[in-house]
């Protein structure tokens, strides 16, 4: 199953899962489909065949589809789930997802349901994996899209605010403002001065580098001189939650980009890459990857080795409990970002 946001690879997985699963094992492979959604109210599935995955390597999206549904926030949620795995006579379920996806795995897993963790997210903040697949292929986005936005910067003389994804990490932002060239990085692990951001392009413009390019993460934060704002205030489209309790983000780059031309008198314009990140399809080092965690999360089957999570560490494909992931984000450490830093202005 598939659960959460979409990402470059999550068929990748689901054929590398099957082709091992039936080739080498001989077993029967079901689909359950909208996420965790389809584990709910006696379940919502279909058998998976070879001729079903073939060709999917590199198509973007889910043949399976997604939610965000969670189970263990629905009353009664948890012993449909393990009903519809009794009905189904499955003896083990692989959940291919991120944060959200590997805590509700762990809750089902301490509830008695044999599950498996595959870690997907394009914000690349799971925590006990050095990769989530999905990342370098929206990383390989922005930088795409920040070759092109130079061009016309360069030829207006004007200041280009890119956002992109990172909720609670920045890795987006950081490896794609840094392959990109950006002259300045907002990241959610800092919270950014916005005079101090200001007075870096304002040097950079009266030093004779008439145009910049700033990119910051949908969850970065701001603060202004004389302290209002504290910590720093995410930029919110709406308050309202979803079932896992995220507000809607969104709008920093158009907040930055006004604040900016104000503040500077430099034309300023915002693009905004949103769900572009997520679409179309993976690289090849993300096929590579989600092949490799998808016969991984078999083999994890194959041994009992259930409430774990396939992981990345140290160059080696390994896996770790479920426990040590739920509730956890993995964010940018400060000497990362004080690489950048040497790059800014």
């Amino acid at each position: 199953m598939t659960s959460g946001g979409d990402a470059p690879g999550l068929n990748a997985v689901i054929r590398a899962i099957v082709v091992k699963a039936i080739k080498h094992n001989r077993w029967q492979v079901t689909g359950i489909l909208d996420g965790w959604k389809g584990l709910l109210k006696g379940g919502s599935t279909r058998p998976i065949a070879l001729r079903e995955v073939s060709g999917i390597l590199g198509l973007g999206g889910t043949i399976l589809k997604t939610s965000r549904t969670n189970p263990v926030k629905k009353e009664g949620g948890i012993e449909q789930a393990r009903q519809t795995v009794k009905n189904l006579g499955l003896d083990g379920i692989i959940a291919i997802g991120g944060e959200d996806t590997q805590g509700v795995a762990f809750a089902l897993s301490e509830n008695g349901i044999p599950m498996v963790g595959v870690p997907k997210t394009i914000d690349n903040d799971l925590a006990g994996t050095d990769y989530c697949f999905g990342f370098d292929t929206a990383v390989n986005t922005v930088v795409e899209a920040m070759d092109r936005v130079r061009t016309t910067t360069e030829s207006h003389k004007r200041v280009m605010v890119v956002e992109v994804m990172g909720r609670h990490a920045g890795w987006i932002a950081l490896q794609g403002g840094i392959s990109g060239g950006a002259d300045a990085i907002l990241i959610p692990e800092r919270p950014t001065n916005i005079d101090a951001l200001c007075a870096l392009i304002t040097r950079r413009h009266e030093g004779g580098k008439d145009w910049s390019i700033v990119v910051a993460a949908e969850g970065a934060t701001l603060t202004i001189a004389n302290g209002k704002g504290g910590e720093g205030n995410m930029v919110l489209q709406d308050s309202e939650k979803d079932e896992f309790g995220h507000v809607r983000l969104g709008g920093i780059g158009q907040v930055l980009a006004r604040e900016i031309e104000e503040r500077t008198g430099y034309e300023t314009r915002e693009v905004i890459l949103g769900h572009v990140q997520r679409g179309g399809s993976p690289t090849a080092f993300d096929r590579y990857m989600c092949t490799r965690f998808g016969l991984h999360a078999v083999r994890l089957i194959e041994q009992g080795q259930f409430g774990r999570m396939v992981t990345f560490r140290n160059n080696q494909i390994t896996s770790i409990p479920l426990a040590d992931v739920a509730g956890k984000t993995k964010t940018v450490p400060p000497e990362l970002f004080e690489e950048a830093a040497y790059f800014f202005g």
